[in-house]
C-alpha cells in the first residue's frame, strides 16, 4: 500500500461518513445491548483477528462467517478479538462487529470459568462520533492510528473511549506517532491519561509499502513504556504467520500479539499460535535482538552525528560486519576501524578458522575497553559501542560447530551464524537451540534460491543474512550477488548483504542498495585469515563518504 493509496483510504472514509453517516448505511442498534466494556489485553494473550481481505494481499477469507470464527477463536483461547469493519479495503462491516460480540457473549455465557474476551473494531477511525458507534454495536476497544490523526485529535478521541469505559488501543510505528502520544500524555489534565484504558500496538508492516520487519515493534517498545512507565502494555502487530514466529514475538516483552490473516486463513491453527505466543519468555535470542533493535533504532535517530564524524548520516551508515578473523589485533583493527560484527569461523574446513583462545582474548579485551565509557573522550550521544560477536557455523555436529554453541551459551559470542542449509536445519531439530541468538545465512543465484528466504521469515527470523552461492565455498569466495536479486531481497526485508564487498565498491552498494547491515570478508584482507588495517581503514572512510551528509 503506497501513501497514495493510505490517503485514498481516508478520503474514502470521509466521503463515505458524508453521504452516509457514521452508521455508515446500516440499520445499527440505538444502545448498546453488551454489558459494560471488557480490558482489552489487561493479561499476556494474542488478539485474533475476522479478516476477510486486505489491499496488500487481495481476498484472505472472503467466506467467512464473522460469528463462527469468532467462537472459534474463543475456543483456541483468544484473549481478545480484532474485527476488520472497513469496507472498501478490508471488504468487513460493522453488522460483522455486532455479529462477533454475540458470540463472545454467547461463549462467556456457557464457559462462565473462561476469561473474558474483549472485542476489538479495528478501523480507519476519525473523529470521537465513530467511537460511539462502535461502543453501541459492541466493541469494547477501537484502534486509533496515530499516522492519521493528528495529536489534537488523538487527545479527543482517547478521551471518548475513557468517557465510554473503552480501552484507546493507539498504533505507533513512526517517531512522529510516539511524539504525538507524548503530547497527549503531557497536556492530559491532572491525574493525566488512564492507563487502564490505554494499550498501545506496533505494527511490523509498514503501511506505505506493506514491507515487514519483525524488529520495528521491539525498537518501539521501551521507547512507548518511556511516555508511559514500565507498565504499559504493548501489543506486537503484524508479521506473525506461524507458531514459531509467535513463540519469538512472546519472548520479547510484549503484552499481546495481533494475528490478522494466519488466524483468518487457517482458524484451526489459531490455538497453536496463542499458546505459542502466551508461552514465549525471555530467552538470549530476545536479549539479543532487542539489544540490536534498540542500536539500530539509536543510529537512526542520530542522523546527522555532532562528534567525529559531523558530516556522516549515521542514518544511513550500514552496520559493518568484519568476517574470518583469526587473531586478537585483527579484531581490535576491526573494532577502531567502526566494526559493529565481528565474526569468527567456527569449520574444519576454512582457511579462516578461529580458535577459542583468541576468541575469548577478544572478548575479555573488549569488555574491559567498552565496559568504562567515561574514559572516552567523546559526547554521550555518539560514543562508540561494543561489537557483537559471531560465531559462524557450518556444521553444528562437528567440534567447531559445538565449540562455537557453547561459547555462545557461555556468552563469550553473542550470536551464532547458521551457514547454509544443514547448519539451519541441524540448528532447528532441537528446539532448545532457538533460545541462543542466532541468524541464518541464505546464499542465492537464483530466484528460486528466495524459497529459503521466505521459509526462514515465516519461522520469525527477523534477519537474514545474504551471501553469493557458488560450488567451491560457501562465504569469503568475493563474489558479489546480482543486483537484481539484491534488490528483490530488500523489497522483501531489511538487507543484510555479503558478498564480495571491499573499499573499492561499498559506496556503490551503498548507494544502489541501503544496506542495513554489510559482511565483509576477503575485501579487506592481505591473505585468507590476515586482516590489512589500511583496508579496513579505507573501507570505513569509503562508507562514511558514501553517507555524506549533503
Amino acid at each position: 500500500m503506497s501513501a497514495s493509496i493510505l490517503d485514498e483510504i481516508v478520503e474514502k472514509r470521509r466521503a463515505d461518513i458524508s453521504k452516509k453517516g457514521f452508521d455508515l448505511g446500516f440499520d445499527l442498534p440505538e444502545k448498546r445491548t453488551r454489558g459494560n466494556p471488557v480490558p482489552f489485553v489487561a493479561e499476556k494473550g494474542a488478539v485474533l483477528e475476522v479478516k476477510r481481505a486486505s489491499p496488500s494481499k487481495g481476498k484472505i477469507a472472503p467466506d467467512l462467517d464473522a460469528g463462527k470464527t469468532a467462537l472459534s477463536y474463543c475456543e483456541a483461547g483468544a484473549a481478545a478479538i480484532s474485527v476488520l469493519t472497513e469496507e472498501n479495503y478490508f471488504h468487513g462491516n460493522l453488522l460483522d462487529l455486532i455479529s462477533v460480540g454475540k458470540s463472545v457473549d454467547d461463549f462467556c455465557s456457557s464457559h462462565p470459568d473462561a476469561q473474558k474476551l474483549a472485542v476489538l473494531r479495528k478501523d480507519f477511525l476519525l473523529c470521537p462520533e465513530e467511537i460511539d458507534v462502535a461502543y453501541r454495536c459492541g466493541a469494547d476497544a477501537v484502534l486509533l492510528i496515530a499516522r492519521i490523526l493528528s495529536a489534537d485529535e488523538l487527545s479527543c478521541m482517547i478521551k471518548k473511549c475513557e468517557s465510554l469505559g473503552m480501552t484507546a488501543f493507539v498504533e505507533l510505528r513512526l517517531k512522529e506517532d510516539l511524539d504525538k502520544l507524548a503530547s497527549v500524555v503531557k497536556s492530559a489534565e491532572e491525574p493525566g491519561v488512564n492507563k487502564r484504558f490505554l494499550v498501545c500496538g506496533v505494527n511490523a508492516r509498514d503501511l506505505s509499502n506493506f514491507r515487514i520487519d519483525l524488529l520495528t515493534p521491539c525498537s518501539m517498545l521501551s521507547e512507548i513504556r518511556g511516555v508511559l512507565g514500565d507498565d504499559a502494555r504493548v501489543v506486537f502487530e503484524s508479521g506473525i504467520r506461524t507458531p514459531l514466529a509467535a513463540g519469538f514475538a512472546g519472548s520479547l516483552g510484549f503484552t499481546g500479539m495481533l494475528l490478522g490473516e494466519a488466524a483468518a486463513k487457517n482458524p484451526r491453527e489459531a490455538g497453536n499460535l496463542v499458546s505459542s505466543f502466551k508461552n514465549g519468555r525471555e530467552c538470549a535470542a530476545s536479549r539479543f535482538w532487542n539489544e540490536y533493535a534498540r542500536k539500530l533504532h539509536a543510529k537512526k535517530s542520530l542522523g546527522k552525528s555532532g562528534c567525529s564524524h559531523s558530516a556522516v548520516d549515521m542514518g544511513k551508515r550500514p552496520f559493518v560486519k568484519i568476517c574470518g578473523l583469526t587473531n586478537l589485533d585483527d579484531a581490535l583493527c576491526a573494532a577502531m576501524n567502526g566494526a559493529d560484527f565481528l565474526g569468527f569461523i567456527f569449520s574444519e574446513k576454512s582457511s579462516r578458522k578461529a580458535g577459542e583462545e583468541v576468541v575469548r582474548k577478544v572478548r575479555r579485551v573488549l569488555d574491559e575497553q567498552y565496559d568504562v565509557p567515561q574514559e572516552k573522550n567523546l559526547p554521550e550521544d555518539c560514543r562508540d559501542e561494543k561489537p557483537f560477536l559471531v560465531g559462524v557455523v557450518t556444521e553444528l555436529e562437528s567440534d567447531g560447530g559445538k565449540l562455537a554453541l557453547r561459547l555462545c551459551r557461555e556468552n563469550v559470542l553473542d550470536v551464532i551464524q547458521l551457514h547454509g542449509k544443514k547448519a539451519v536445519s541441524d540448528f532447528y531439530a532441537d528446539p532448545k537451540n532457538l533460545e541462543l541468538s542466532h541468524y541464518a545465512v541464505v546464499n542465492v543465484s537464483s530466484e528460486s534460491d528466495l524459497e529459503d528466504l521466505e521459509t526462514l521469515r515465516k519461522f520469525g527470523e527477523p534477519r537474514i543474512l545474504v551471501d553469493s552461492k557458488t560450488v567451491s565455498a560457501i562465504g569469503g569466495t568475493g563474489v558479489q550477488v546480482g543486483g537484481e536479486l539484491v534488490k528483490k531481497v530488500s523489497s522483501k526485508i531489511p538487507l543484510w548483504l555479503a558478498g564480495g564487498i571491499g573499499p573499492e565498491n561499498v559506496a556503490g552498494i551503498i548507494k544502489d542498495f541501503s544496506p542495513e547491515l554489510i559482511d565483509v570478508a576477503s575485501g579487506v584482507e592481505s591473505e585468507p585469515g590476515v586482516k590489512d588495517c589500511d583496508k579496513l581503514l579505507k573501507l570505513d572512510e569509503e562508507i562514511n563518504r558514501a553517507c555524506m551528509v549533503k
